[in-house]
């Protein structure tokens, strides 16, 4: 019975990371989204609101970290791997926002790939994907 509740929690957990992807461009704010989804090298820079794009930049990583800390800890019940990927996450959050705010206020044509993937890391739960199998990997070896 405990791995059918684990099981039904990670669907309703991977369900929010989908609906959180889903519904972007009706919770967030981000002009970055219409941006990199059209032919952004030959369109104006979009206008924006420095703070209200990072808080909800934050926010959006906030929730994406959250779920994916349930999701880790459901894989592996294991309460110091989701301590040592809260950490990860809080290093990671401090280093991309500092290129995210970089590339956001010093905007560059030749920066929009980078500035894209830097984005990417922060909006999307690409963390999730990189930890899991870097833990299955360890409890493999332990």
């Amino acid at each position: 019975m405990r791995s059918l509740i684990t099981y039904l929690l990670l669907f309703f957990l991977f369900g929010l990371l989908i609906l959180i992807r889903a519904f972007e461009q009706d919770l967030f704010y981000d002009p970055y989204l219409l941006f990199f989804k059209s032919d952004y090298l030959h369109m104006d820079y979009p206008r924006r609101e420095i703070f209200k794009l990072t808080v909800f930049t934050t926010l959006r990583f906030v929730l994406n970290t959250v779920i994916s800390l349930g999701i880790i800890y459901l894989f592996f019940q294991d309460k110091s791997i989701v301590k040592f990927s809260l950490f990860i996450y809080v290093i990671s959050y401090m280093i991309l926002i500092g290129f995210f705010l970089y590339f956001v206020i010093h905007p560059r044509q030749e920066d929009y790939y980078l500035f894209f993937n830097f984005r990417r890391f922060l909006i999307q739960p690409i963390c999730l994907i990189l930890l899991i199998p870097a833990f299955y990997y360890y409890k493999f070896k332990s």
